[in-house]
């Protein structure tokens, strides 16, 4: 076999274990090392890149920024934070069409600002929201439908992890990565609102089981005072504006942020009185168990991002597409194309790993600016948490689910109008870039 062809058979071999229910990080590894011991005919090379990648990948100052914010974002979720979100946008929106769907869009936008992960917004807001939707009128796919469509906020509203990793990867400033992701998050989680307006408006027999949601919940939710619902959102919003103003306005790198969010969240949760010696073992076991996940995923991309170069691969590829009539459009239309397609059968992180060491040589041979292709990458990542077979969001509602009523093509079905408002906002992003630029920017 030539050397091209063995990467593209490595490739093709991967996505074909990753099918199998091997761990993505195992698959890449192996991949990438027999298939460098082929290209180089040596198997103490391919023994030699292995270690190589696992000391250059890992012994970096800003991978520490993954556990900082790990632990922050699991230290929201075990003091109850999620919750008190909820209940406060609930109320505020109380009085709007459709307002519980609006609140549980909005709460999820402020909890991925601490959060990062959609996996947890799914887990949290499944047990919060779905049962409140459900007591007021709310159709079943409607109502996790709404959940999975808004959990994906977690992934493009810094801190996200998949920012960190695409950053780590494609070797881009996490701190403008961040920076970019919040006027597109923004706009997503604005436009998420619309959606739900509109289903409601012109669809009510997909949104309500009975067909009609009075337009005032007032009589329908336990309403606080104003002092409460202050007491509630205000520790949070503190949080948000110490960790992100700070990585803004120049005070804090972003892993220092992740330091001080962390130490902020574990005080808030002591104040608070509701995290237990228990629950705070939890979250350091879960913390070390994610964070050491992550560490081999990124060792692995690195092997096999080595992989890729010693069988030229990139190189070929981007010259035959320069030297096709293919425009830069084209090609990136392609990109997108395949990653949401890939993300009918991969999870998110297998998508990124898989995709971005190939596309980036690619990118930069047109002069992309990194950031904004970051941005644009995780928005049609996150459409594929949505869309079947393996849309993981609605797996994570499924699994945290107790309702047997409610079947997993509920959930497909349900947040199908979401994932559609998703591709609608992936074209504008793609299309107007200054978008995702325009506050990295003025902020450097």
């Amino acid at each position: 076999m030539s050397d091209l062809q063995i990467g593209i058979a490595a490739i093709v071999a991967m996505i074909i274990l990753i099918q199998t229910g091997m761990h993505v990080a195992v698959v890449l590894m192996l991949v990438s090392f027999v298939s460098v011991w082929m290209l180089k005919d040596n198997a103490n090379i391919a023994g030699r890149l292995v270690a190589q990648a696992s000391e250059s990948a890992i012994a970096q100052y800003n991978f520490g920024v993954i556990p900082l914010f790990v632990v922050m974002g699991l230290l929201v979720s075990a003091s109850g934070m999620g919750r008190d979100t909820f209940d406060v946008a609930a109320q505020s929106f109380r009085r709007v069409r459709g307002g519980l769907g609006m609140a549980t869009v909005s709460a999820n936008a402020i909890f991925a600002a601490v959060n990062g992960s959609t996996i947890a917004s799914a887990s949290v807001f499944t047990k919060i929201a779905v049962p409140e939707l459900l007591r007021l009128g709310y159709s079943p796919r409607f109502s996790v439908g709404v959940v999975a469509g808004s959990s994906i906020l977690g992934m493009l509203i810094p801190p996200s992890l998949l920012l960190i990793v695409f950053g780590i990867i494609a070797e881009v400033s996490i701190g403008h990565l961040f920076t970019a992701g919040i006027l597109p998050g923004l706009i997503l989680a604005v436009a998420l609102c619309a959606t739900v307006y509109l289903l409601m408006r012109f669809w009510p027999s997909f949104t309500s089981a009975n067909a009609q949601i009075t337009r005032d919940l007032s009589g329908e939710l336990e309403l606080d005072s104003l002092g409460t619902m202050l007491m509630k959102v205000l520790p949070i919003v503190g949080l948000i504006v110490v960790v992100m103003g700070g990585i803004y306005g120049g005070v804090f790198t972003p892993v220092e942020a992740g330091g001080v969010g962390a130490l902020g969240a574990l005080v808030i949760s002591l104040l608070k009185r509701r995290l237990t010696g228990r629950m705070f073992w939890g979250v350091l076991v879960e913390t070390g168990y994610v964070a050491g996940s992550i560490s081999f995923l990124i060792i692995a991309a690195h092997l096999y991002a080595n992989m890729l170069a010693l069988s030229g691969l990139p190189t070929i590829l981007g010259e035959w597409l320069q030297s096709s009539d293919l425009s830069f459009t084209g090609i990136l239309i392609i990109y997108l194309i395949a990653i949401i397609l890939l993300g009918t059968i991969l999870d998110a992180a297998s998508n990124i790993l898989i995709m971005v060491p190939l596309a980036v040589p690619i990118m930069l041979s047109f002069n992309v600016d990194l950031v904004w292709f970051g941005i644009v990458t995780i928005i049609a990542v996150e459409i594929g948490l949505l869309t079947p077979p393996l849309g993981m969001a609605c797996f994570v509602i499924k699994t945290n689910l107790d309702d047997k009523r409610i079947t997993l093509n509920d959930i497909f079905l349900g947040a199908a109008p979401f994932a559609f408002t998703m591709v609608l906002v992936l074209i504008l992003i793609t299309a107007v870039p200054e978008i995702s630029l325009v506050l990295v920017r003025l902020l450097n």
